[in-house]
Parts: C-alpha cells; sequence; structure tokens
C-alpha cells in the first residue's frame, strides 16, 4: 500500500529486533529509511539485506554530539526528516553484574541505562523537532515499555527510563502542538516481545523454552509477541492514518495490562 510513501525515516537501534523488524516494514511501505545503530557490522548487513533505498549511519543515542553528525548527513542528503523511530534502548542487564533493585542498584549501570534509554529519546526528539519543520507530516515515535507503565522491582532504572519516555513523549507532543509544528509525538509499550534484549533473562537451550513458555502463561493472549507487531504499530504511527494523533500511549503487550496477567482459563 506504500503507507508511507516519499517519506524519510530514520530508526534508532535498527541493527536487530523491534528496530530492525520497524526499519525493514517502513521500507517495504514506501518510505527512504536511514537505519542507525552502534554495531556497524550487522547495522550494514542489515541495511544491504533491505537495499532499495536504505542506508546506514553509526548513531550511539547517547552521544549528542552523535545526534548533530547525524543531523547534517540528513540535512545534506535529503533536506528534512518525517518520521523518527527512537528505538534503541538496553535493560543494564548486559552492561553490569548489578545489583538492579531499587535498594542495591549498581549506580554505573543505572546511569548508562537512563543515558541510552532518556537521553538518548530526549537528544532525538530535539533533533528531529529542528529538522521536520519543513515536512508537510512528520511524525516522532518513542519506544517506552510496559515496564513504564507499572514498577519493575527486579529492573529500577530500566522502568524509570522507559517512565520518562512516556511522559516526554506527551510534552514533545504538546510542545510541538503549541508551537504549530507538523509533527505529532506518541509512544508504543511494547510487553513480552521475543527479541536479542531478553536473551540475557532467558538462557539457554531448554532452559530459554521452559522461561519462554513460563513468560507465555502470564500473557492473556498466551505467546509472547514478535518483533512486527510493534512494527506494525510504528508504521500506523508514523503514517498520516494518524494525522489526528499525539501525545499517546499505545500499548502493544498481548492483554497484559489490560486488569490481569492472568491467561484465559483452557476449558
Amino acid at each position: 500500500m506504500h503507507r508511507l510513501d516519499k517519506k524519510i525515516a530514520l530508526v534508532t537501534g535498527a541493527a536487530k529486533g523491534i528496530g530492525k523488524a520497524i526499519a525493514e516494514l517502513f521500507a517495504a511501505e514506501g518510505a527512504t529509511v536511514i537505519l542507525s545503530d552502534i554495531d556497524d557490522a550487522l547495522g550494514n548487513q542489515v541495511c544491504s539485506d533491505i537495499g532499495g533505498s536504505a542506508e546506514y549511519i553509526n548513531l550511539d543515542v547517547a552521544s549528542e554530539s552523535a545526534w548533530e553528525k547525524a543531523s547534517g548527513y540528513i540535512v545534506n542528503k535529503h533536506g528534512r526528516l518525517d518520521v523518527l523511530v527512537n528505538n534503541a534502548g538496553i535493560t543494564g542487564f548486559l552492561e553490569s553484574e548489578g545489583p538492579f533493585d531499587p535498594e542495591n542498584f549498581n549506580t554505573e549501570s543505572w546511569h548508562k541505562v537512563h543515558q541510552v534509554n532518556m537521553d538518548g529519546v530526549a537528544f532525538g526528539c530535539k533533533a528531529a523537532i529542528k529538522l521536520m519543520k519543513s515536512s508537510p507530516s512528520a511524525s516522532i515515535v518513542n519506544i517506552s515499555s510496559r515496564s513504564g507503565m507499572v514498577g519493575i522491582p527486579g529492573a529500577a532504572a530500566y522502568a524509570s527510563s522507559k517512565a520518562a519516555i512516556r511522559n516526554h513523549s506527551k510534552t514533545v507532543a504538546l510542545y510541538c502542538a503549541q508551537s504549530g509544528y507538523p509533527i505529532r509525538c506518541n509512544s508504543i509499550h511494547p510487553g513480552a516481545i521475543l527479541t536479542p534484549l531478553w536473551d540475557a533473562m532467558l538462557g539457554e537451550g531448554e532452559e530459554r523454552e521452559s522461561s519462554i513458555e513460563a513468560i507465555a502463561q502470564d500473557i492473556p493472549i498466551g505467546t509472547m509477541g514478535e518483533p512486527e507487531d510493534v512494527a506494525y504499530a510504528a508504521l500506523y504511527l508514523a503514517s498520516d492514518e494518524s494525522k489526528y494523533v499525539t501525545g499517546i500511549e499505545l500499548v502493544v503487550d498481548g492483554g497484559i495490562l489490560a486488569g490481569s496477567t492472568a491467561s484465559p482459563s483452557r476449558k
């Protein structure tokens, strides 16, 4: 349907997982997609696999100077930006030995998680607003999490950073509306989506399969989600189909936050 025809889109953390799925879908829907990541080898491979008008740039989202460099690239080559998906994020589990609870958290990990997850989104929004003013219809999509809407005792920094993304998205939405900019901003809150982000928590082999099965039992729909489930939500918010939608939080969690984490009874 080419729902993003002629749009220039930047997706962060696009080398794998949700970011990769979003980049692939956006390209299939007609967008010129700029993939970004810090894993250049994997990022370039994904870009090559997508082909067409896909491009790859290195972007450490926690660095404001890196965002300035990326902005310069986009301005010089494309003149504007129509869509930004702030997807890059970390849990902290791979960046620190922990602990991660609110009583004993590792301070270095706490700061690292917020630098990537929250600062990265704030820098991205700041850069995008400047790049999007010349767009006829622009959209910022921030990937938050179900963890940004409920407490997570074993991942305090991650939950805190994702909650901040939820709030900042609303602030950006209102700021752009009040300023008369053609820019909308919304957040997506994935639940249990099976991506490499879960690897540190799932284990390997039989342990991994058992862990996935145990998680699925607490999801009303009965299965973990796939990256494509989030990608289609991002597609809607990036497209002009959502031209009257700004400041919302779109939950993609298989029903977890609907009121109960118990899966439906099976007779």
